[in-house]
C-alpha cells in the first residue's frame, strides 16, 4: 500500500524482515519438535536456535538483498531463505526444514500475519466504538430529523443515527473475531499434506507455540475458504466504514449543514474557491472501501485451487494480504478521528426539522384520525391533503403551517380539535423509546 494510507504498526507486519523472521520461527519449532521425537538431532535443533535467532533479529537490508541474490539463481524464495541461514548456522542447518514442504512455511507465516494484522484491527475497531459512544450519548436527545429516500420522514435523535453505525461495528468487530479464529491455523504436514514424512506431533508443537490451531486436513496448503472468509469480513467492515462517512458527506452538504468535518485551522478546502469546506475525510473513506471490498472477490477465486494445491493463490495473497489490512487499518483510524472530532449543529437540526411546517408529523396524525374513528383510507387522504397544502405553498405568501392546514380541513376537525391534535403532534413522542433503544445497543459496554 502506498506510504499516504499506510501506518507503521500494520505495514511492519507485512515487511521482508517480519516475514522471514517468521519464517525462522516455524523452521526452529519445527526441528525443536523434531529434536524432542528423535527425528534430528537434539544438539542440532539447539544449534539452528541459536545461531539462527540472533541472525533472523539482526536481518538487515543487505541480508535481504542476499536473499533476493540467491532467489535470482533458485528461482524459489523459501530455498533462497533456507540456502541464507545455512550460510550463518552452518553444518547443521542440514535438519532445516526436515519433511516439509514450501507452503507449509508460507501459509503457516500468512496465518500469523492475518492474526496479527486482525488484533490491530480489533484494537482499532473499539477505539471507533468508544468515540461513537461518547458521541451518541452526547447527542442522545439532540433532535434532528430521519430522512428515507433523502425525503423528510420523521423526527429521530443524533444519537440514535449513531447508535446505529455503533450497533454495526459491535457486529463487524465480531465477524472479525471469528474470521481470525478462522484463519489462526497451522498446517506443517509435508507435501500434499499427508505427513509421510513428518510427525503430526510437529505440527501440533508448533501451532501452540504460535498460538495457531492445528489445520484438521490440508492438501499441501491451507484450504482458502478460509482465507476468503477473513477478506469478506473486511469487505463488510469497509462497508460499514462507508455507510457511516456517505451519512457525514450528506449532512456537511451546504443545503444541510447539520453537521461537518472537523476545519483545522489553517486547512485550506480548494485552491480556487476560499470559501469552501469539503468532506475530504469522509470522500478519502469512501474511496478505500472500494479499495478494501476490491479484494474480496479475489479471495473468493483463491478458494478453487487445483487438486491438492497449485500457486495461482500466492500472487494474489502477495498483494491483499499487505492491502487490504493496511487500507482497513488506516480507514478506521480516520473515522475514528473524524468522528471524534464531528462538528455537530443542534440548531441547524432543529431548522431542518421544522423546515417543511410539520409534515412529519403526519404518521401520528394518520393513527389519530383512525383512532377518531376515521377509516385510514380516509384519514390517509386527509392528512395527505393537509401535506400536500403545507409542502406546495412553502416560502410563498400563501404558506400555512401542518397544523393550520389540518384544522381548517373540515373532515379533520370534525375529529380532533386543537388540543388533541396538538398532543398527537408533540415533538415529544418521537423520543419516547430512545431510552430503550440505547440500553439495547449499549447495553454490553
Amino acid at each position: 500500500m502506498v506510504p499516504r494510507y499506510s501506518r507503521p504498526e500494520m505495514t511492519a507486519i507485512w515487511s521482508p524482515e517480519a516475514r522471514y523472521r517468521i519464517w525462522f520461527e516455524i523452521e526452529a519449532l519445527a526441528a525443536e519438535a523434531m529434536g524432542q521425537l528423535g527425528t534430528i538431532p537434539a544438539e542440532a535443533a539447539r544449534t539452528i536456535r541459536e545461531k539462527g535467532a540472533p541472525r533472523a533479529a539482526a536481518i538487515s537490508a543487505a541480508d535481504i538483498a542476499r536473499i533476493d541474490e540467491i532467489e535470482r539463481e533458485t528461482r524459489h524464495d523459501v530455498i533462497a531463505f533456507l540456502t541464507w541461514m545455512a550460510e550463518g548456522i552452518g553444518e547443521d542447518a542440514r535438519f532445516m526444514h526436515q519433511g516439509l514442504t514450501s507452503s507449509d512455511v508460507l501459509d503457516t507465516c500468512l496465518s500469523v500475519q492475518l492474526a496479527r494484522a486482525a488484533d490491530l484491527l480489533i484494537a482499532e475497531l473499539d477505539r471507533l466504538l468508544a468515540a461513537l459512544k461518547r458521541r451518541a450519548e452526547e447527542h442522545k436527545y439532540t433532535p434532528t430529523v430521519g430522512r428515507s429516500h433523502g425525503i423528510h420522514a420523521e423526527p429521530t435523535t443524533f444519537g440514535l443515527k449513531l447508535a446505529g453505525h455503533y450497533a454495526e461495528f459491535i457486529r463487524n468487530r465480531a465477524r472479525l473475531v471469528a474470521a481470525r479464529d478462522e484463519i489462526a491455523t497451522c498446517a506443517i504436514s509435508g507435501a500434499v499434506g499427508t505427513f509421510a514424512a513428518v510427525d503430526p506431533r510437529v505440527e501440533a508443537f508448533v501451532a501452540e507455540k504460535l498460538g495457531l490451531a492445528v489445520e484438521p486436513v490440508s492438501t499441501q496448503v491451507i484450504p482458502r475458504d478460509r482465507h476468503a472468509a477473513f477478506f469478506c469480513t473486511l469487505a463488510v467492515i469497509a462497508s460499514g466504514i462507508e455507510r457511516l462517512a456517505t451519512e457525514v458527506r450528506h449532512l456537511q452538504r451546504s443545503e444541510v449543514r447539520e453537521a461537518e468535518e472537523y476545519f483545522h485551522p489553517g486547512q485550506k478546502g480548494s485552491s480556487a474557491m476560499p470559501h469552501k469546506r469539503n468532506p475530504v475525510l469522509s470522500e478519502n473513506l469512501t474511496g478505500l472501501a472500494r479499495i478494501v471490498r476490491g479484494y474480496a472477490l479475489p479471495a473468493l477465486e483463491n478458494v478453487a485451487l487445483w487438486h491438492e494445491r497449485d500457486i495461482s493463490h500466492s500472487s494474489v495473497e502477495r498483494v491483499i494480504g499487505p492491502d487490504a489490512t493496511i487500507t482497513l487499518d488506516f480507514a478506521l483510524a480516520r473515522l475514528t478521528g473524524m468522528i471524534d472530532k464531528l462538528t455537530v449543529y443542534p440548531e441547524r437540526m432543529t431548522a431542518n426539522l421544522e423546515s417543511l411546517g410539520g409534515v412529519v408529523h403526519s404518521q401520528k396524525v394518520l393513527l389519530a384520525l383512525t383512532q377518531a374513528g376515521l377509516s385510514r383510507e380516509g384519514a390517509y387522504r386527509a392528512v395527505q391533503r393537509a401535506a400536500m397544502a403545507t409542502w406546495t405553498a412553502l416560502g410563498t405568501p400563501d404558506s400555512r403551517s401542518f397544523r393550520d392546514n389540518l384544522l381548517a380541513d373540515a373532515e379533520v376537525a370534525g375529529k380532533l380539535d386543537a388540543a388533541a391534535l396538538d398532543q398527537a403532534i408533540d415533538p415529544q413522542r418521537d423520543f419516547r423509546h430512545v431510552e430503550t433503544i440505547f440500553a439495547r445497543v449499549f447495553a454490553a459496554g
